[in-house]
């Protein structure tokens, strides 16, 4: 327990330009339609036209990139290192399925490995929802993910929660919207005798599950999850996500060996997907938002702090450099910008890790003196 909690970063790797992959992907978001019929507003349709009109507030300092380029991939690996972030938490779906905007990008797998390696950082991999997800076919994918990539020496490893001494440290998963299997269909996954049991097997791993509603505590218990966190980046959102509810939510899990992660974000802005729901967008307030939530996550002993995001740029939770543009060619639309600077947020938290939380990886004092 004496270890100063770890920061694991939320990291997409879905994007796609025509240079790496014949097309577009995911930066020509379609406006998604308003889920509250009552509101008859008039709200933008169909989809963003790249280069310019892409489906993010804020645009990227590396322009509307290929998630496959492996100078891309290299450049946020350095960026995500030198922000003093230990672990990258990149989004996953079994081989063959992908998101609705997405590629399989299961090939771009080992390319973020060797890169966080060569960054002396780790990574894992945050499990997505999809059709007919079951025990089952979860079972299979840490099966996969273990065989695949367990071995890898960037392949993240951890302590369960009030481990005792001698128990060997275990890969860790974040399960995405885990609540959409039943509680009953978990336990034959995590309960030593469940009939899909990984406890004690070669694919024993640590389950993450999401937080959103306060019932949700004791779901994640009884479904035997290792620990749970909170993903969403707008303060008031979903219990989980209120900062004032985190406390309370801490000791919980200290009762009941579950492991803590809060997540932390700068702000959130999703109008350019989602143009009917400014309500809950959250201003950034010069890196003052990031800062309280980094505030909190400490205060309220987080086992590890999750950052949601690197890069999920349609809901505006990035904190990979973005940079002042204008659509000149269609929209007029005027991106929002940081306020301090293209690198503002990976300085910010690199400013946190090492005001709460004591930096873990070897080249940190490097990374300060350069940062500095």
């Amino acid at each position: 327990g004496g270890r100063p909690p770890s920061i694991h970063i939320f990291y997409y790797p879905w994007y796609g330009n025509p240079e790496f992959d014949q097309k577009y992907i995911h930066w020509n978001h379609a406006y998604l339609k308003n889920w509250d019929k009552s509101d008859k507003a008039k709200y933008p349709e169909g989809n963003h036209k790249p280069p310019e009109d892409i489906g993010s507030v804020y645009y990227p300092q590396l322009g509307p990139y290929s998630s496959k380029n492996p100078a891309v991939i290299d450049k946020h690996m350095k960026w995500i290192s030198s922000a003093g972030i230990d672990v990258v938490v990149v989004s996953w779906y079994p081989e063959g399925l992908a998101d609705d905007n997405g590629d399989d990008w299961g090939p771009i797998i080992p390319l973020l490995l060797n890169a966080t390696e060569k960054y002396k950082m780790k990574m894992t991999l945050h499990l997505e929802p999809y059709a007919k997800q079951t025990a089952e076919t979860v079972r299979r994918d840490i099966e996969y993910i273990v065989d695949k990539y367990g071995s890898h020496p960037a392949f993240y490893r951890t302590s369960r929660k009030n481990a005792t001494k001698g128990q060997k440290e275990l890969p860790l998963l974040y399960a995405y919207d885990s609540y959409r299997i039943p509680v009953d269909e978990w336990t034959k996954l995590t309960s030593p005798n469940g009939s899909l049991s990984i406890r004690n097997t070669t694919f024993d791993v640590l389950l993450i599950g999401l937080y959103v509603q306060m019932e949700d505590r004791f779901k994640l218990k009884k479904a035997g999850f290792d620990g749970l966190y909170t993903y969403f980046a707008a303060d008031g959102f979903s219990h989980g996500s209120t900062m004032s509810n985190w406390p309370s939510l801490s000791a919980y899990c200290a009762k009941n060996d579950l492991l803590f992660i809060p997540s932390v974000g700068p702000g959130y802005d999703d109008t350019r997907v989602r143009p009917w729901n400014a309500k809950n967008t959250k201003e950034r307030n010069g890196g003052n938002y990031y800062r309280e939530h980094f505030e909190m996550a400490h205060s309220a002993k987080a086992d590890i702090v999750s950052i949601t995001s690197f890069n999920e740029w349609h809901e505006g939770t990035q904190i990979e450099p973005a940079i002042p543009f204008k659509d000149e060619n269609g929209t007029e639309f005027v991106y929002k910008q940081y306020e301090k600077g293209a690198e503002q947020y990976l300085e910010i938290t690199l400013e946190m890790i090492k005001a709460y939380f004591t930096p873990h990886h070897e080249n940190i004092p490097m990374q300060i003196e350069r940062i500095i």
